[in-house]
């Protein structure tokens, strides 16, 4: 059985919460409902869940303050946020590779949720956390926010502008930095698309690159199209888009 809790100020987000795990995922066991937060991280303490549903806004304590209460070495649960977050916050969870549900829980994206924590459980939760807190109160310069990169080893919190390129290799992404670092990462090239398409910075090229346009050094149309980027890398790109990495270069 695993082990969870339940902290959310709203007594009907609670009971709806519970309602859908006793119905849909019996292998979970809620050890407590708090209402707060200084209730829930009596809670922690006492119960040591393996999951945490948490609230990101509640009166008193942001759901971000759980980590003020614990030392690093104490925080061996995951954290699955509840949120009504608009899509700009959301894109700082998505950044910062932390899960979250988007109120009002649909009993299927809890499923999604408790089957990644199954799959991510070894990787910690804190640095994660902590680049969240980042990238939700940054404001929209690239250079302040932090993206959070899993790679079969190890996890890197890198800055997107240190991004010279991303490389699609079948279900992975070859990340190349400027400082000649190459990340391959645990996710499709699709992913990384729609997770930096907010950001201008970024261009999907063609099928298999998407390039940082500030690292674009030369367009080279003998050779079929490639692009030629900082540190002497180089990406295809398709003849249908040239015309509007053109138009956006402007």
């Amino acid at each position: 059985m695993i082990k969870c809790l339940i902290i959310d100020d709203e007594p009907k987000a609670r009971i709806l919460l519970k309602a859908i795990i006793d119905e849909y995922i019996p292998e979970l066991t809620i050890e407590a409902m708090c209402e707060d937060l200084p209730a829930g991280v009596k809670a922690i303490k006492k119960h040591k869940p393996d999951i945490i549903f948490l609230d990101i806004e509640m009166p008193g304590h942001s759901g971000l303050e759980l980590l003020d209460f614990f030392e690093p070495e104490e925080v061996n649960f995951s954290i699955v946020f509840t949120t009504a977050y608009n899509e700009y916050a959301l894109q700082a969870f998505k950044f910062s590779a932390v899960d979250y549900l988007l109120k009002p829980i649909d009993h299927v994206e809890l499923i999604a949720a408790v089957q990644r924590f199954h799959q991510q459980k070894e990787i910690r939760n804190i640095e994660r956390l902590q680049a969240l807190k980042t990238n939700l109160t940054s404001s929209t310069d690239i250079h302040t926010k932090r993206l959070v990169i899993n790679t079969s080893q190890s996890t890197f919190f890198i800055k997107p502008a240190d991004v010279v390129m991303i490389k699609g290799d079948a279900s992975y992404s070859e990340f190349y930095l400027q400082d000649g670092t190459k990340l391959l990462a645990s996710y499709n090239l699709k992913h990384y698309e729609d997770l930096l398409g907010g950001l201008q910075t970024f261009f999907r090229c063609h099928k298999s690159y998407i390039v940082n346009i500030f690292c674009i050094e030369q367009m080279n149309r003998q050779d079929g199209t490639s692009l030629k980027l900082s540190g002497g890398l180089q990406a295809l790109i398709s003849a249908n888009r040239v015309d509007e990495l053109l138009e956006k270069l402007k």
